[in-house]
């Protein structure tokens, strides 16, 4: 089921959705800050979420979901419904909403390590997970246990150096997951025998452990290739995402709050993306989270995936290679017009899904319009957003001609000194990790199934065209 939409069918959890709105925003439940623990809240949850699954099943099993034609067999299988995915919804028009709330609202909702400031990606984990919006003291608490989960084994960094320092940084730091996996608790209970309805267990242990050791894994990667070598220790005292960027070797407080807010915004995007169906798919087989994590960052690494967002910065460099830095409007779509004919595309614009702006990118300019304006990469991407739709729109091919998320975070990462775009999927994989993790802690819990889609050659769809035809 390679790019299906994900199908939310117990999505709103009914402890934390009020009928009201409060703001313009939907007003969901807060916890109690005496509940700390987010292991014990998905205990409570997960029994009320299988007896709700069991009545989807007996009441609705046989309902139609839509038709299947043959354009969407041969176009990647996009439209089609076909997959569980609990954590996030995508929305063509919309965009994503994480178990319930848009970007904009989890803005609003979410705790932030300042006043004002951007999410922290903790508290979107804990969303993803329970469906409900965290207490600050409830974020704290689990920052402090990533802290405590985040030490890595002698043998992962071996492993890494095992490979040339010129390898992708993909590479390595896929090398460095699936190194991690000895570790993995799923396996050790699953070969001494475990209950099926005690699957989630170790999956949960292994997913918060894999989460929390990705920065450390990762950050190395990108010292090793890029600083000599030379490693920056943990700062005990900050949370998840302002500790990698310090890890990275940046401690601006701006760019601590970029990071913040690229960790959130990546997490998820429903099932239908390649790393996330992959992640899914691996692990329906009962393979470990390391496992399924590893096979969802290979396809991370392709070019129409998560290495995207490497390449819109390195095409944006080109431009200004070929026509300087003050660029006019007409050379900036002399320049769109070439790449298009030279069969190329233009990188950072268009969706397999969204039909409109990416609202992954709107957040990123309204970073951007707070903290860096005057940037002049900033400034020619905002000159593209101007320029680059009217151009795919005439063209007539393209069905979103509009941003999406890779569009704008290299431009970010760039102002602040991350100017190295073979890494930036590296941070997408990172992030990625927190919704792919929480899915498949949900697909233990919930006993979903091994997936075996039906598959067709040529001459079935054109012996079965021509029988429906007669």
């Amino acid at each position: 089921m390679a790019f299906f939409r994900g199908l939310t069918a117990v999505s709103r959890l009914r402890s934390r959705v009020e009928a009201t709105t409060l703001g313009g925003v939907r007003w969901l439940q807060m916890q109690s800050a005496s509940d700390l623990d987010l292991r014990s809240q998905l205990q409570e949850l997960i029994p009320e979420q299988q007896d709700r699954l069991k009545k989807l099943k007996s009441e609705h099993g046989k309902v139609q979901l839509g038709n299947i034609n043959v354009d969407m067999v041969l176009g990647g299988m996009r439209g089609m419904i076909g997959m569980l995915w609990e954590t996030s919804l995508l929305d063509p028009e919309e965009g994503i909403r994480f178990r319930g709330l848009s970007i904009p609202e989890c803005q609003k909702v979410l705790p932030t390590a300042i006043e004002g400031g951007e999410p922290l990606p903790e508290g979107l984990l804990w969303l993803l997970l329970t469906g409900k919006v965290p207490t600050k003291e409830q974020v704290n608490a689990l920052s402090k246990e990533l802290l405590a989960r985040s030490s890595v084994p002698a043998h992962v960094y071996k492993a890494i150096d095992a490979l040339p320092v010129t390898a992708h940084p993909m590479t390595q730091f896929t090398t460095g997951v699936m190194a991690l996996q000895v570790e993995s608790e799923f396996q050790k209970a699953y070969d001494k025998g475990l209950s099926k309805t005690k699957f989630w267990e170790p999956t949960y242990e292994d997913v918060l452990n894999l989460i929390a050791r990705l920065p450390p894994v990762a950050s190395y990667v990108y010292r090793r290739i890029f600083k000599d070598g030379k490693s920056i220790e943990a700062d005990n005292a900050l949370d998840y995402a302002a500790n990698f960027s310090h890890m990275l070797g940046f401690d601006d407080p701006k760019m601590l709050e970029l990071m913040r807010l690229y960790v959130t915004i990546h997490t998820d995007h429903e099932g239908g993306n390649v790393s996330a169906h992959t992640g899914h798919l691996v692990g329906s087989a009962l393979s470990d989270p390391y496992l399924s994590f590893a096979a969802a960052l290979n396809g991370l690494a392709g070019p129409l995936h998560g290495l995207a967002n490497q390449e819109v910065l390195v095409w944006i460099k080109s431009v200004i290679e070929e026509t300087g830095s003050d660029v006019t409007t007409d050379q900036l779509k002399d320049y769109v017009w070439k790449t298009l004919k030279s069969g190329k595309v233009v990188p950072g614009f268009g969706h397999g899904v969204l039909r409109k702006t990416d609202p992954r990118y709107s957040c990123q300019r309204e970073f951007a319009l707070k903290h860096l304006p005057e940037d002049p990469l900033f400034q020619l991407v905002s000159k593209l957003y101007e320029v680059v739709p009217p151009i795919l729109t005439e063209l007539g091919k393209v069905k979103n001609p509009w941003p999406n998320v890779d569009a704008h975070s290299g431009v970010l990462l760039n102002h602040f000194g991350l100017s190295e775009a073979r890494y930036y999927t590296v941070l997408f994989g990172v992030s990625r990790s927190m919704g792919i993790g929480s899915q498949l802690i949900w697909d233990r819990a919930l006993g979903l199934p091994l997936e075996r889609p039906k598959s067709v050659t040529m001459d079935w769809l054109e012996n079965y065209c021509k029988n429906k035809a007669a």
